[in-house]
């Protein structure tokens, strides 16, 4: 099983020299990947996410790329609705590049429905824009000259470039535990949920199994753990493992960064060797 780590660019942790080395611990350790999320604005004082203070998450993984060599980079995850494809799609290939081929798209289509208001982005449409947009961005990385069409993003794209394309493929994993999530993880590359416990996964992966038996196919899930409760995960990994997970990635929900990292590396000794 792979095992990820977020990286600490939320709240009053978040800054370079906190996620430069977590970035560098994580590859130091063993890590396969580090991970971002990712808000653009919230509501003041909003009950959840407990802070507003998220730092851009492709910055961010570029930050981190600069200051590692081997773990991969992913989102956990974008909110594809909220941005248009194509300044999105260029970013992302550019990361994939600078990174040597190291992205992993994990996509979402949101939830806080004041944050689309902000942005001027109709929240009922968010599953639409969804799919056209990874089907646009998809266009531009692999066509050149690209012609496509679209109905729910503005976008005239008639014979024209969007240069660089990615060096390697950027594969899409799917965030969500919704029919229509399911349904569109299972287009794509992977699924990468959250709110799975141990004894739920062996019928998540029984589900995702049943359309996608290809083991090129990646189911991950996302937990928190703290310094309070990391020592108690190697039971969890063991049972997310024989269910037939294939990568966990830790959020930890220490405030301070010495905390966080030893968090960290706590959660990476519990999942060694599994």
């Amino acid at each position: 099983m792979k095992l990820g780590i977020h990286l600490p660019h939320i709240g009053r942790k978040a800054g370079p020299d906190s996620i430069r080395r977590t970035a560098v611990q994580a590859e130091d350790l063993g890590f396969d990947d580090v991970w971002v999320s990712e808000h653009i604005i919230v509501p003041k004082d909003a009950a959840y996410p407990p802070s507003a203070n998220f730092w851009d998450p492709v910055l961010t993984l570029t930050w981190a790329a600069a200051a590692t060599k081997r773990v991969r980079l992913g989102t956990s995850v974008l909110v594809l609705p909220l941005r248009h494809p194509l300044p999105l799609a260029k970013e992302l290939a550019t990361l994939q590049n600078l990174s040597g081929g190291r992205l992993i798209l994990g996509a979402g289509v949101g939830w806080l429905e004041a944050e689309f208001d902000a942005l001027g982005v109709p929240f009922k449409e968010r599953g639409r824009r969804m799919d056209e947009g990874i089907a646009m961005m998809r266009s531009v990385w692999t066509q050149d000259p690209v012609t496509f069409a679209s109905k729910w993003i503005p976008a005239r794209i008639d014979n024209m470039q969007a240069l660089p394309q990615p060096v390697v493929p950027i594969p899409v994993w799917i965030g969500g535990s919704s029919d229509a999530a399911i349904a569109r993880a299972l287009r794509l590359d992977g699924w990468h949920g959250s709110r799975v416990n141990a004894d739920q996964a062996a019928a998540v992966v029984k589900r995702l199994r049943t359309g996608r038996p290809d083991e090129d196919f990646t189911i991950s899930i996302r937990v928190t753990c703290n310094a309070n409760t990391v020592a108690a995960m190697r039971d969890a990994l063991g049972a997310y493992s024989d269910a037939g997970i294939q990568h966990v990635m830790a959020a930890p929900e220490d405030r301070d960064i010495e905390t966080y990292l030893a968090t960290a590396e706590a959660f990476y000794r519990a999942g060694e060797g599994l």
